[in-house]
């Protein structure tokens, strides 16, 4: 049962582009965490530029969310002054904190006054590791992804800093993600948000003497699935941590509006005290609905075993096609003008309308027009009339939501 007593925990959402900082905020998000262009774990991403972290900022304060700004890949000798040109853009466009781990990073967030929040890059998995790393000017701490949910009570209660935990999206083989395969086969280091994903592939074993290769099994056995704790989510919110983090700023804006969504709504109604197991049950499908590799829970419930993908790529239960664009949006009748580009639209359809400023914005067809006349479904080069419940904007992207295997 819920403690009243007890502060909510800020929910965290991932963003690489403007559609999901968007979509984060209009799903609920507490915070949302972001890179610009350099030393960030997700350098293959969209991301941001320096020059556009005040209107970031200012757009997400305007809505009571925090921006946190990513600088933590390792950082070389020839690199620090690039560092601290970074960090004094983010505290002057008013960047709320930044997540690092290299101390250089660190040391120059203490030395220019911005709060700094250890990635779990860092692999903090004891009370010792807090407290020494808070000592150095670490205000928060994300936990090793290793850590038990035990262990994580435990270092809650001995340590002064703030706590923070991934509760969902992929994860690594490899300890805290410092993986080195990318590097080797690629030339693309992980530990420089650069990782090309090699592990994500299926392998073959070869006989060296005869040659004869055979598939490894039927898993991709470095390819684990990805964390949920959605079956679990009462267990977390029980411990009591500061923050929880979703990963993904380097998928879709969808995935950034379901996941967050489905989160906000298990939190809330944990503190309504009124989380079964049926909404549970509604908001692991919905969760499934979008990119992911299988779920599991990670290392909370205790180390995991043969939790591997069985698939390359994504397990999702619908995916999107595109089918046109956002001509007009006409604010009093609350309807957009959409020019079908693609295939087809029909009434009773799902779409989903993505856009820098609209972010994600999901919705059934009921009715629809051609020339002010009822329609019940639109071709390829025509344009409809669709009345929405919220604001989409001219040259918003259109998708057609769908039961599918991406």
């Amino acid at each position: 049962m819920a403690s009243k007593k007890r502060k909510k925990p800020e929910l965290m959402a991932p963003a690489g582009n403007h559609e999901s900082l968007v979509s984060a905020i209009n799903s609920g998000a507490d915070a949302v965490y972001l890179g610009v262009n350099e030393f960030n774990m997700r350098i293959t991403a969209k991301n941001f530029s320096l020059e556009e972290l005040h209107d970031v900022v200012s757009y997400a304060h305007k809505r009571n969310v925090k921006i946190y700004l990513t600088v933590n890949t390792i950082v070389f000798e020839n690199e620090i002054s690039k560092v601290k040109n970074v960090i004094k853009a983010a505290k002057k466009a008013g960047v709320d904190a930044i997540i690092c781990w290299d101390m250089s990073v660190l040391s120059e967030c203490k030395k220019q006054n911005i709060d700094a929040f250890l990635s779990t890059q860092a692999s903090a998995s004891n009370s010792y590791a807090c407290e020494f790393y808070r000592k150095a000017g670490a205000k928060r701490i994300t936990l090793a992804r290793e850590c038990t949910l035990e262990q994580i009570k435990q270092i809650k209660k001995k340590t002064k800093a703030e706590i923070e935990i991934f509760i969902h999206g992929a994860m690594c083989v490899s300890i805290s993600g410092r993986c080195f395969l990318s590097q080797d086969v690629f030339g693309k280091s992980a530990n420089r948000g650069d990782c090309l994903q090699p592990c994500r592939r299926e392998y073959t074993i070869t006989d060296n003497e005869e040659g004869h290769s055979y598939v490894l099994g039927s898993n991709y056995v470095l390819n684990p699935k990805d964390l949920c704790t959605m079956p679990f989510i009462e267990k977390i919110l029980d411990v009591g941590v500061d923050s929880l983090k979703i990963e993904g700023r380097g998928r879709s804006p969808e995935y950034v509006s379901e996941v967050v969504s489905a989160y906000r709504k298990a939190i809330e109604l944990w503190y309504e005290n009124n989380l079964n197991k049926k909404n549970k049950k509604i908001l692991l499908k919905q969760l499934s609905s979008v990119y992911n590799r299988g779920f599991h829970s990670g290392f909370f419930l205790g180390k995991p075993s043969n939790q591997w993908s069985e698939c390359y790529g994504s397990k999702s239960t619908h995916i999107k096609e595109f089918v046109g664009i956002v001509k007009n949006f006409y604010a009093k009748p609350m309807a957009a003008e959409i020019i079908i580009q693609s295939g087809k639209i029909k009434k009773g359809d799902t779409i989903i309308i993505i856009g820098p400023t609209t972010g994600t914005l999901k919705h059934k067809i009921t009715s629809m027009q051609i020339n002010k006349a009822s329609v019940n479904s639109a071709n390829k080069g025509t344009s409809i009339g669709i009345k929405l419940k919220k604001t989409a904007r001219k040259n918003d992207q259109v998708y057609i939501w769908k039961p599918g295997k991406d």
